[in-house]
């Protein structure tokens, strides 16, 4: 008999520093620290295990600090500078106001599309995000 999935918990955001980014999903995007908690490497250094998560979601973002150079590469550009990632939200104007106030760096216009409101955004890392809202929102 096969197992079924109950849903995806984690997925990991290549990060430079665990602070800076835990700055920036807790205060720009009002994520929730989940957990950050000592851990060690596969090989046995020091690191940490940070989770953020919007508020009351299953599924959240790992922050893993660059290890070496070929980790340090990726920052910024986990997705070869396409958005990767898709926050969506019930009140697009509020949620775009906040963000903006917050000083996230956005690197669109917001738009209409038929799926919804949309406007693409970096993360602390550099990473492009959708914000994205509800079609009549606006």
């Amino acid at each position: 008999m096969m197992a079924f999935m109950a849903f995806l918990q984690l997925t990991a955001i290549v990060v430079e520093d665990y602070d800076e980014a835990i700055a920036f999903f807790t205060g720009a995007l009002g994520f929730e620290l989940a957990e950050d908690s000592p851990s060690l490497t596969n090989d046995g250094r020091v690191k940490r295990w940070v989770v953020v998560r919007p508020p009351g979601a299953q599924t959240g973002l790992l922050l893993a600090r660059a290890d070496g150079e070929r980790q340090a590469a990726v920052v910024g550009n986990q997705h070869a500078g396409r958005v990767g990632f898709f926050l969506r939200v019930e009140d697009f104007d509020v949620s775009y106001r906040r963000m903006c106030d917050a000083g996230v760096e956005f690197v669109t216009d917001p738009r209409c599309e038929p799926y919804g409101r949309v406007v693409v955004f970096r993360d602390v890392a550099g990473n492009r995000w959708d914000l994205l809202g509800p079609a009549g929102d606006g």
